[in-house]
C-alpha cells in the first residue's frame, strides 16, 4: 500500500517511528497550533491532530491537519464515529485527502457525557472497526462500500487504538487482530506506564505475528507531577500507572517532578525499543509540546529520517 505518507515510508524503511500529537484550540485562532508546530517541527514523523478528544468542541481536526502541512509538519488525521454517520465519514475521508492527509487514525471517540455538551446525541453509525475496513475499501478497491466506484480513491495510511491494560485483558490481542484483518496498517496504544503488563500484551501479539501485520506504535506519557500521576490512575478509564511509578515522582519536591517525569518517559522509550514487535512510539505530550524535543533527544531518536 503506498499512501505517500512519511510515516508510512518511515516505517517501511525499517526506522523507529515517532509521533506526538496536537489539541486544536477551543476557538478559531489559528496561531494556537502554529506555536505548538514550531515546537514540533523537525523532531517527528508524523503529528496527530486530535478530533474532539474528551466530547469537548474544539477547531476541527481536518482544520488542524491543514495548519499542521502548511507549516511543515505531516498531519496524522484523527477521525471518531462519535459524531458523523458513515455519509458524513466517507465526505470527510475524500476531503481530507483531496488536501493531501495521508494519514487517518479510525476512532470511536469519549462519550459525549465527558464533555460541556452532555446532551449531544451520539451517532455510532458503525463502529471502529467498521470504519477502518470502510477506509480500506474505498481506498484499494477505489470504490464506496454501496459498489459505486470512486473517482479518485483516498490514499490514507490507515490506523487504529488500543488499550493493552483494558478489562477484560483476554480480549485485548482479539481486538487488534479484528482491527488488522479490517486493514489497519498500523496502531497506537495507551500510554504504557505498567511495562510488565504491556511486555506481556506483545507477548501474545507475537504468538500471533500480528506485529508483522501492523506497525505498533507504543503510546508513552511525561508525567509532569504526582498529582498528575494519582489523577489519571484514578480517573482515566483503562489507566494503568503501578503504585511505584507514583511514589518516584512524589518522591522528589514538586519543582523537580517535571523532570523526574520527563527522565521516566525517556527510560520508557529505551526499554521499549528493545521489545520485539515495536516499531515506534507516540509521544503524548498534549500541552506540553515545548518538552517533546527534550524526550525524542533524550532517547536517541534525533535527527529524524529524511525520506
Amino acid at each position: 500500500m503506498k499512501a505517500g505518507s512519511n510515516l508510512e515510508k518511515v516505517l517501511a524503511a525499517g526506522h523507529f517511528a515517532v509521533t506526538a500529537e496536537c489539541g486544536p484550540p477551543r476557538g478559531a485562532d489559528p496561531e494556537v497550533v502554529l506555536k505548538k508546530v514550531e515546537l514540533l517541527k523537525g523532531n517527528i514523523d508524523a503529528c496527530n491532530v486530535t478530533d474532539n478528544q474528551t466530547s469537548v468542541v474544539r477547531m476541527s481536526s481536518i482544520a488542524g491537519c491543514v495548519l499542521l502541512k502548511q507549516a511543515g509538519v505531516e498531519p496524522l488525521l484523527q477521525m471518531v464515529v462519535r459524531d458523523r454517520n458513515r455519509i458524513a465519514l466517507q465526505s470527510d475521508l475524500l476531503g481530507a485527502s483531496a488536501l493531501g492527509i495521508r494519514n487517518l487514525l479510525c476512532l470511536s471517540g469519549d462519550h459525549q457525557i465527558f464533555g460541556d455538551d452532555p446532551q449531544a446525541k451520539n451517532v455510532h453509525d458503525i463502529d471502529s472497526i467498521q470504519w477502518i475496513n470502510l477506509v480500506k475499501t474505498m481506498r484499494d478497491e477505489g470504490k464506496f462500500p454501496s459498489g459505486k466506484e470512486l473517482k479518485g480513491s483516498p490514499k490514507m495510511f490507515i490506523g487504529c487504538a488500543v488499550n493493552p491494560f483494558a478489562d477484560p485483558y483476554e480480549i485485548r490481542v482479539a481486538r487488534l487482530a479484528l482491527k488488522a484483518t479490517a486493514g489497519a496498517d498500523f496502531v497506537q496504544t495507551q500510554c504504557i506506564f505498567n511495562l510488565e503488563k504491556f511486555e506481556r500484551y506483545m507477548e501474545d501479539v507475537r504468538k500471533r505475528d500480528l506485529h508483522k501485520k501492523v506497525a505498533i506504535l507504543a503510546g508513552v506519557t511525561p508525567l509532569k507531577s504526582a498529582g498528575m500521576a494519582k489523577f489519571m490512575a484514578k480517573n482515566v478509564a483503562g489507566m494503568d500507572i503501578p503504585a511505584d511509578v507514583i511514589k518516584r515522582v512524589a518522591a522528589v519536591d514538586k519543582k523537580e517532578q517535571p523532570k523526574v517525569g520527563i527522565q521516566m518517559c525517556i527510560e520508557m522509550i529505551d526499554r521499549l525499543r528493545k521489545i520485539e514487535g515495536v516499531a515506534g512510539v507516540h509521544v503524548m505530550a498534549i500541552e506540553w509540546e515545548k518538552k517533546v524535543k527534550e524526550i525524542v533527544s533524550g532517547a536517541g531518536l534525533l535527527p529524524r529520517p529524511e525520506l
